[in-house]
């Protein structure tokens, strides 16, 4: 049976939008930051909003289980936030958590379910030591053909990615450096980044204690030179160093979801969903290319034909880069670039803040941190603060934009929510 385009019966409106920051928090558990990014969220709602007005919670999260040694989370954080008894429920996709859990946010209400929702993502990893953090990450690769055979990590796996891309393209681990410049310039402007400074300051500063603690001066003269030092970027999984890699972070982030019928008594100022895509991928021996996942580009297209636009509408995005090789392949996917041409455009400057096509003006993953649970939700409050003019110093130096997308992954691809919003 041929189905046609999806369309939301209802439209939806996001209200509200907040969080955390991200960082390492020791005395916060995941309760306090959920708390935090509700809080948030109510208090950017126009018109106020009353908790007695919130029908649903839809929790993001991956791994509670593991770094926390707590499950069953959904009705704790609805009780912590004074929201019981409404239904709740958690939704694991791996990284991809909240990205998914907005998605069923969005069906709730579009179905007639429900009017007002919460949507929101936490996680709160940095309890466990480095190689515990990335034992538990590996449970979202498939453990029988990437884990037990191959014997991958997520850093394995994306260096395998950066590996063939360079490849096949004749891009250089360069490249890839100045995704890390690119995001940690705006992760600097974000107040809520696990990463609030520029690869530059961060250069200085480290020179800076070198020269106190007596060791030879380095002959850094610019952030290249500082990335290609293998003293303070090592290797992790060839090509990729350690600022390819997004951090282990603590955070949460949250969404209020409203019918459109209903948005008036919450905001004059709505920002719509205008499409919203979900797709299904396997390990990565399955894909017909490293280069190029078939869940991003099936997300995408489900996302695009509902929206009724194309990659050219979109102004700008918050990508996926847990690695910066993964903002390159995902900007390609999702029809920004065409193959072969992502690493470029970085090289470029196309997808700085100021660049034709900005991507990741939260600082993305890499500078702003990955929560796991929380990064999909977050990517959305991102685009919703842009679209409303209320980023602050790393608002769009252009005029404000009028549809954003967001690119939510889950494991080493297997997931993928690509979600439009429009001002």
């Amino acid at each position: 049976m041929k189905t046609g385009a999806r369309r939301l019966a209802r439209n939806v409106v996001i209200a509200g939008a907040g969080a955390s920051c991200f960082g390492v928090f020791p005395k916060k558990t995941s309760r306090d930051l959920f708390l935090e990014a509700f809080l948030d969220a109510i208090r950017s709602v126009d018109k106020g909003l009353q908790p007695a007005d919130i029908e649903g919670l839809y929790l993001g999260n991956f791994a509670s289980e593991v770094f926390e040694g707590q499950s069953h989370l959904a009705p704790l954080m609805a009780d912590w936030a004074g929201l019981a008894p409404i239904p709740s429920v958690r939704i694991e996709d791996a990284c991809a958590s909240s990205g998914a859990a907005f998605r069923q946010g969005v069906m709730a209400i579009a179905s007639g379910m429900c009017d007002v929702v919460v949507v929101a993502g936490v996680e709160k990893m940095t309890r466990m030591p480095t190689d515990g953090v990335t034992a538990a990450l590996a449970m979202a690769a498939d453990d029988v053909f990437e884990v037990q055979q191959a014997g991958l990590t997520f850093p394995g796996a994306f260096g395998i990615i950066a590996s063939a891309y360079l490849h096949r393209y004749g891009a250089s681990p360069e490249h890839l450096m100045r995704v890390a410049i690119k995001n940690h310039q705006n992760g600097a402007l974000n107040p809520r980044a696990h990463f609030r400074a520029t690869i530059r300051d961060t250069m200085k500063a480290r020179a800076e204690r070198m020269a106190q603690s007596g060791e030879p001066e380095p002959s850094w003269q610019d952030e290249m030179d500082f990335l290609r030092d293998d003293r303070v970027n090592p290797l992790v999984a060839w090509p990729l160093r350690l600022y390819d890699c997004s951090p282990i972070s603590d955070g949460a982030s949250c969404l209020v979801l409203a019918a459109e019928d209903v948005a008036s008594d919450l905001t004059d100022h709505p920002v719509h969903v205008a499409g919203i895509g979900q797709a299904s991928g396997g390990p990565l021996a399955s894909w017909d290319s490293l280069t190029s996942s078939p869940a991003v580009r099936e997300a995408a297209r489900q996302a695009y034909t509902m929206a009724g636009v194309t990659a050219e509408d979109i102004d700008l995005a918050e990508v996926h880069d847990c690695f910066t090789i993964a903002e390159i392949v995902a900007t390609e996917d999702l029809g920004f670039f065409a193959p072969g041409e992502g690493a470029l455009a970085v090289a470029e400057g196309m997808t700085a803040r100021d660049g034709a096509r900005p991507v990741n003006t939260s600082g993305g993953l890499k500078a702003k941190g990955h929560p796991v649970g929380a990064t999909g939700a977050a990517q959305i409050v991102e685009l919703w603060e842009q679209i409303r003019g209320q980023a602050g110093p790393r608002q769009l130096p252009k005029q404000k934009p009028r549809y954003g997308l967001a690119q939510n992954l889950g494991g080493t691809g297997s997931t993928c929510v690509v979600t439009i919003l429009k001002g």
